[in-house]
C-alpha cells in the first residue's frame, strides 16, 4: 500500500474519532467529577511517556549518574518546575544540566 495513502487513512480515522466525541458530547455539560478527572489526563500521559524514557537507559533500568544522566537532569528540572512554575526556566535548567552531565561523564 502507498505510504501516503496509509498516513491519510489513519489521519482521517483519527480525525473522525475525535470529531465523533466532540459531536456527541460537545453540546452537553460534563458532570463535575468528570471535569475534575480530565485535569489529570495531560500530566498522566506526560508521565507515561517521559518516565520510561528517563529511567530506562538503553533498555535497562539504571539510576547511576554516569550510566543515566537523564535522571539527575530530570530531578533538577523537577525541582525548578516545582519552585518557579516557569516552563522556560525549567527547560533551560533541565537541558543545561543534561548537557553538562553528558560532557563531564
Amino acid at each position: 500500500m502507498n505510504p501516503w495513502l496509509t498516513v491519510s487513512v489513519i489521519g482521517a480515522g483519527t480525525y473522525l474519532i475525535r470529531l465523533s466525541f466532540i459531536g456527541a458530547v460537545g453540546s452537553r455539560r460534563m458532570p463535575p467529577w468528570f471535569e475534575r478527572a480530565l485535569k489529570y489526563v495531560g500530566p498522566a500521559v506526560l508521565a507515561a511517556i517521559s518516565i520510561p524514557a528517563i529511567l530506562l537507559a538503553e533498555g535497562s533500568f539504571d539510576l547511576t549518574p554516569a550510566g543515566n544522566p537523564e535522571v539527575l537532569a530530570s530531578v533538577a528540572a523537577g525541582l525548578v518546575a516545582w519552585r518557579t512554575r516557569n516552563i522556560a526556566i525549567t527547560f533551560v535548567v533541565g537541558m543545561g544540566t543534561l548537557w553538562i552531565l553528558q560532557a563531564v561523564l
